[in-house]
């Protein structure tokens, strides 16, 4: 992990503090920092921000209006109405024909994608972003569980995915969670291996291509009405992923979850001038650290990044949600009021 030049030594001692409430080192991954998710529960909510189209009942009240278990209002019966819903006292006392209204219960099934590839697996303040992706996801599937829902969806790195069928309760939940651990520890292996630095080029292709091909699988899985989170930093987003999330977002409610480091927003501040010098494995740059005119450059053009990003996603009908890696998730959703 990276540091923040500006820092004191206090600032390294209440990371490791923050690192020790989550009970995370940062870096790798474990099912006991994912188990505690479910006792926070509260801070997020998955209730429905559009129209449902499921066809099965379950949890949640849909906003079309028919013949269902919750009684939504009574109205002027209309020609075409059900006569076995007529309100005959409300119709007595009027004098006029009213009828009853009611909303379907609908359930929809929640599907978690997230992102393992190679990009995610960088962090320089307290977490790896694929550490805070997993701490989401844990999250996202306790609330779900909590609700009635039936909890699936894919997670994947550059060379393999784990494809889990929704199932429901407890065991859908901790199904999802043990393949997070198992993939995750597979890319932090393969991360820094010979043949991963030697082949920089060749496996950014296969990560982007293992991106489109998941996003195409999840296409095909998401049946109308679900609710389809996907957790990512956005880094292999092309034009071909873009197609299948408009497909998705036709029929389902997709939220975008965006994960990174505040390194890729910014550069380390310093009050003394330091040359550092960065590689992605094939190219190297450097930069000069606390030199005002290349910390504008850097911010400048992760501000136009960042942007289009948002606004192709935003453009396929997804909502977005960003989150950073470099403070507990907890911490952020009390602060933003997501819940």
């Amino acid at each position: 992990m990276l540091f923040n030049f500006s820092k004191p030594k206090e600032h390294y001692v209440s990371t490791h503090k923050q690192l020790a409430s989550i009970h995370s080192d940062g870096i790798n991954l474990a099912i006991t920092e994912l188990i505690p998710y479910q006792n926070k529960t509260s801070l997020i909510n998955l209730r429905p921000n559009r129209s449902l189209h499921g066809k099965m009942s379950g949890q949640y009240l849909s906003r079309n209006k028919g013949r269902g278990m919750e009684f939504d209002e009574v109205r002027h019966y209309q020609t075409g109405d059900d006569i076995r819903a007529i309100d005959w006292r409300v119709t007595a006392r009027t004098g006029k024909t009213h009828t009853k209204l009611f909303r379907e219960e609908v359930e929809r099934p929640v599907l978690i994608v997230t992102d393992l590839t190679p990009s995610m697996l960088f962090g320089s303040q307290l977490l790896f972003k694929s550490v805070q992706a997993a701490h989401l996801a844990s999250l996202v599937a306790w609330h779900a569980k909590g609700r009635g829902d039936r909890i699936g969806g894919i997670v994947f790195n550059q060379n393999h995915h784990h494809e889990l069928k929704p199932r429901s309760r407890k065991e859908g939940v901790l199904h999802y969670l043990h393949s997070l651990v198992q993939l995750h520890q597979e890319s932090i292996e393969n991360q820094f291996s010979e043949q991963k630095l030697a082949s920089h080029e060749f496996n950014q292709a296969n990560a982007t291509r293992c991106f489109e091909q998941n996003c195409a699988r999840v296409r095909q899985l998401a049946r109308p009405g679900s609710l389809v989170y996907l957790i990512t930093d956005g880094h292999n987003i092309n034009d071909e992923a873009m197609r299948h999330f408009s497909h998705i977002s036709r029929h389902c409610e997709l939220i975008v979850c965006l994960i990174s480091d505040r390194l890729e927003h910014e550069l380390p501040q310093t009050e003394q001038r330091i040359n550092v010098a960065v590689t992605n494995g094939k190219t190297r740059q450097e930069f000069t650290l606390g030199d005002k005119k290349t910390l504008n450059l850097y911010r400048e053009a992760a501000n136009i990044r960042n942007e289009n990003i948002k606004q192709i996603l935003e453009k396929s009908g997804a909502r977005l949600i960003a989150f950073d890696a470099g403070s507990s998730l907890e911490s952020q959703l009390k602060a933003e009021g997501l819940s």
